[in-house]
């Protein structure tokens, strides 16, 4: 489907089109773009730029440069309607075609809505007329010729790339439909079924369920890597798999894995790479619920998610602290993938404890010290047994990863878990609690706002800190007891704070702490 094609049937009132020319190019995937991260090699990609209402026009003009020497085939943005001669000085000068997304439609909306016009306009080009697909055919054609019903392979994204065309094959409503429209059609056992079989060792017999015919699935690998599944209706009926029947599996599937593997190679193939796979993870969007036994994770055991992240780091660095993570990991955890996001690295590997996790990381500090700089602080998060839980992990390693970063203690640990920062996790969401201004304390805010008050607001917290003990006090500030006392008589007959309850200090310690961060 060509850019212009997509504008005109997402409609004026969700898009607008700066810089479209006749000669629109064709898109053929989108892909969320932060202005943190580099421009990724893009061929007909339409980039969705969600963080660029607050670059000056300078810095959006490079954006719009490099996203067009990758070959992108558009940028959308949101911005006011001031900004639209910016824009289209932008589009002519890069020759990028920009989209101006209307304000009250949310990324993720116009994600989905593009998601589902690509997807109606691929559906069509998905048959045997693609010839790089016919050993493929070829291939389900002999199957279906063994089992006597129809054969498919499909793609982790259940997109059906080759089926069987035999006269006379078994063939059922489900198979048909999916053929006609090159995907699975939804049902309630998908998710249990493909998980089971891609993280089988042998094919697996489905007997007949209602209009299904009997099937016989088998996963189709490139070593531990899933890349895709392969089914065939077994005219025979419900009975066990047969030893020839598994031989024949295992010899497609051996075909189907060399033929899917070089093309995942040259990107021939309309399979989401592992690392879409994590950042999908990594933001809870476009679940389908069995990323785990794609990625080769056993949900049984778990996952922990590695976070990295760099200070003052620029998108040259954060690529090569990826590089180097995944190239150790790899070596020792084959099923580990790693992603840079945001200005962060985020690493996702088979664990069932949090401490298998930091062996794994710590023989990353030296590495990276050497290779990328100092300063580098780890978050190990996990296990996490399903797929909709990554993003909140996510979360709690950027929790831990800011805490770090901004603590000064030269004690803190570098790679820090939930166990070791939870003190700093309490403050933190104690900060959030005081955000809302019907919790603070009004006579404490005056303290610290006011110049000549300030003296005494330090020597609450302080005191509160120490238990209530004037001479640890004094000591801490370097000034008198007696100095101590009267701030602490100011704080109390000048401004109304009162501390004599146990509930009233810590509300004031926790108010004061957080505001200290």
């Amino acid at each position: 489907m060509t850019l212009a094609e997509l504008v005109e049937q997402l409609g004026p009132h969700t898009v607008t089109a700066i810089g479209l020319s006749d000669s629109s190019p064709a898109v053929t995937g989108t892909e969320l773009l932060d202005i943190v991260d580099e421009v990724p090699d893009a061929p007909g990609t339409l980039l969705l730029a969600p963080s660029t209402a607050s670059l000056s026009t300078a810095r959006l003009a490079a954006l719009a440069a490099s996203a067009s020497e990758r070959g992108a085939a558009g940028l959308a943005v949101k911005g006011s309607a001031e900004r639209v001669p910016a824009l289209a000085a932008i589009a002519e000068s890069t020759g990028l075609p920009l989209l101006r997304v209307a304000d009250r439609i949310s990324w993720r909306l116009l994600d989905a809505q593009l998601t589902h016009l690509l997807g109606e306009a691929d559906a069509p080009l998905a048959g045997p007329q693609d010839r790089s697909a016919e050993p493929l055919f070829a291939l389900v054609n002999e199957l279906a010729e063994f089992f006597g019903g129809s054969v498919a392979i499909e793609d982790l994204s259940r997109n059906i790339l080759a089926y069987s065309s035999v006269p006379g094959q078994l063939i059922d409503s489900l198979r048909t439909h999916g053929i006609l429209a090159r995907h699975v059609p939804v049902s309630p056992y998908n998710d249990d079924q493909y998980r089971t079989v891609l993280r089988s060792d042998r094919p697996i017999k489905y007997p007949r369920l209602g209009d299904e015919e009997p099937r016989v699935a088998f996963a189709v690998r490139a070593g531990a890597m899933p890349l895709g599944t392969i089914w065939a209706i077994d005219a025979s009926g419900d009975d066990p798999v047969t030893p020839e029947q598994e031989a024949r599996m295992r010899r497609a599937s051996a075909l189907a894995s060399a033929h899917l593997l070089d093309d995942l190679r040259v990107h021939a193939t309309n399979q989401r790479p592992r690392e879409d796979r994590l950042r999908r993870l990594l933001t809870g969007i476009d679940l389908i619920g069995t990323e785990f036994a794609e990625l080769g994770i056993e949900e049984e055991r778990g996952a922990a998610l590695l976070g990295f992240a760099l200070p003052g780091s620029g998108p040259t660095a954060v690529a090569q602290l990826r590089s180097i993570v995944i190239r150790h990991l790899v070596l020792h955890r084959p099923d580990a993938v790693s992603v840079a996001h945001r200005g962060r690295v985020y690493t996702l590997f088979a664990a069932s404890t949090v401490d298998e996790a930091v062996v794994a990381a710590e023989p990353l500090l030296p590495l990276v010290d050497r290779l990328v700089g100092e300063g580098i602080r780890v978050a190990v998060v996990g296990p996490t047994h399903r797929s909709g839980d990554v993003a909140g992990t996510r979360e709690l390693a950027d929790r831990l990863l800011e805490a770090a970063m901004r603590s000064t203690d030269p004690q803190m640990p570098r790679i820090a878990t939930a166990v070791n920062l939870r003190p700093q996790l309490i403050v933190d969401r104690a900060a959030e609690l005081f955000a809302a201004e019907e919790l603070r304390d009004p006579a404490l805010d005056a303290l610290k706002d006011a110049e000549g008050t300030k003296p005494i607001a330090e020597t609450l917290l302080v005191w509160l800190e120490c238990f209530g003990n004037i001479a640890q006090t004094a000591e801490h500030l370097g000034v008198h007891e007696n100095t101590v006392r009267h701030r602490l008589q100011r704080a109390r007959a000048a401004h109304g704070i009162r501390l004599e309850h146990s509930d009233e200090r810590l509300a004031a310690w926790l108010q004061l702490r957080a505001d200290a961060r």
